[in-house]
């Protein structure tokens, strides 16, 4: 089972919908008792947003025995108008790193002399 990060309160930059998004990115196969672990949410809640992302057309699965396998689309269009134009593949290019990536990046100095994100690198 995905070990769930401590509580918070407060506002936070990402929705929901970005954090289960994410977490079936890294992992295809998870379970909704797991998304719902990492992201701090209540099962129900993860079964809506995967509900809500399936209607609209972000993401699809298909049944093997007691196993869900999701695929997204990666293609697929973000909603708000303010990201038009931005696909589902260039948010999780954000969301998800692999483990030495997020080492790096959680391990850095406070501050904005020590962010040299993926965005920064690329110039």
């Amino acid at each position: 089972m995905v070990e769930a990060p401590e509580s918070h309160s407060g506002w936070t930059f990402v929705t929901n919908h970005a954090r289960v998004l994410a977490a079936i990115a890294d992992n295809p196969s998870v379970r909704i008792r797991d998304i719902a672990a990492r992201c701090r949410l209540t099962e129900r809640a993860v079964q809506r947003i995967i509900s809500d992302l399936e209607q609209d057309g972000y993401l699809s699965h298909t049944r093997d025995g007691r196993t869900n396998t999701y695929r997204i689309q990666p293609d697929k269009v973000l909603r708000h108008p303010a990201e038009a134009g931005l696909t589902v593949a260039s948010l999780l290019s954000l969301l998800v790193q692999d483990e030495t990536d997020r080492g790096r990046y959680e391990n850095r100095p406070s501050g904005l002399a020590g962010v040299s994100g993926r965005a920064t690198e690329a110039r």
